[in-house]
């Protein structure tokens, strides 16, 4: 199958060529006539694949045809886009999109097919309702309706479609950051999957630095707010209305964060690129990722020595995935790290690990 829309999708993307291709004798097409790429080969190459795959790449066209006008009026995210939802509206998904419901309460609707909850890996049963940050898959031929119970926000990739009641939220309304800047996508991406939050109600705050406490508060968020488990462990993490209390007491139950000597973790304390090294490698770890460090990209930095002897090994391994990926050829690992940093490095990680 796989093969087979391959072909079509190598099939189809020639077509597209050949209909764009400038006349013969051209800067833009100097050697390939037009006639020759749309009488005969385009056509010869149709039927060699139709030949080869028994009348399949004919079959696939028309099995995208088909998906392409079941889902006219849909709007398509290529990654996760934030909605918002008022009590009663909907969202409609098709086959491979998923949701993951951020803040209120909402239930699924199957209409057909499976949709699988991607966090536990149990099928969904039609009208249940949704656990907050759980991700919501629809396998192939389903489609599937998420309903508010009330005001709600989600985040949805792949095809979706908004009923009156549904707005797509803008990507952010963030002043301190535009499209120009290096950490754009990371921003973007960070905000769009609830793992950063804005300084204030339009400011990101690229330039600030990140303490030991947000951080550790963003690792748990990525891994989708696990129960926190029993308190203790720094006696100045006793708080269970802090911010991090939750995320902190998490972590060191899972072995992922370390305190200092005096048995303090110091939250508030701006945290320093070899902490974050160190931390990463601990919660991949955790996470049954790749541990291994392909190549020697650590022994080309100059002040490989300036890192602590505890973080050179997840130092090592974070280069060596391109999840630390230096300044200016320089680890800085004493450095403190900003938020536009520590979001580059998150995404990073996501797009390097998983």
């Amino acid at each position: 199958m796989k093969k087979m829309v391959a072909a079509v999708l190598i099939l189809l993307t020639l077509q597209c060529m050949v209909t764009a291709s400038a006349s013969t004798g051209s800067a833009e097409n100097p050697l390939i006539s037009l006639s020759y790429l749309d009488g005969v080969f385009a056509v010869s190459l149709r039927a060699e694949i139709n030949q080869t795959l028994g009348g399949a790449a004919d079959r696939a066209i028309g099995r995208l045809d088909e998906i392409y006008r079941n889902y006219i009026g849909y709007s398509f995210a290529a990654r996760y886009t934030r909605i918002s939802l008022t009590a009663d509206g909907t969202v409609a998904l098709s086959s491979g999109a998923s949701f993951i419901l951020l803040s209120g309460t909402a239930s699924l609707t199957v209409t057909s097919g499976e949709v699988v909850n991607v966090s536990n890996g149990n099928v969904v049963a039609s009208g249940s309702r949704l656990t907050r940050n759980h991700r919501y898959f629809c396998t192939e031929n389903t489609t599937a309706i998420v309903t508010a119970t009330a005001a709600s926000v989600g985040q949805v990739d792949g095809y979706y479609l908004l009923d009156g009641a549904g707005i797509t939220v803008p990507t952010y309304v963030f002043v301190d950051v535009s499209q120009n800047d290096w950490f754009f996508t990371a921003v973007d991406f960070v905000y769009q999957n609830g793992l950063f939050t804005g300084t204030s109600a339009n400011t990101f705050s690229p330039g600030t630095s990140m303490t030991r406490g947000m951080f550790v508060t963003v690792l748990h968020r990525l891994d989708e707010l696990p129960e926190a488990g029993p308190g203790g462990g720094f006696t100045d993490v006793s708080n269970p209305s802090a911010y991090y209390y939750n995320a902190v007491t998490w972590a060191n139950a899972n072995n992922i964060v370390a305190g200092y000597t005096d048995g303090t973790f110091r939250p508030d304390r701006a945290v320093t690129r070899e902490e974050m090294a160190a931390i990463m490698h601990r919660y991949a770890e955790y996470k049954r990722r790749d541990m291994s460090t392909p190549g020697n990209v650590f022994d080309t930095f100059p002040d490989r020595s300036d890192v602590s002897s505890y973080a050179v090994a997840p130092m090592r391994w974070a280069v060596s995935w391109e999840i630390i990926r230096g300044s200016g050829g320089m680890l800085l690992p004493r450095n403190t790290a900003t938020r536009a940093e520590v979001a580059q490095i998150i995404f990073n990680y996501c797009e390097k690990i998983g």
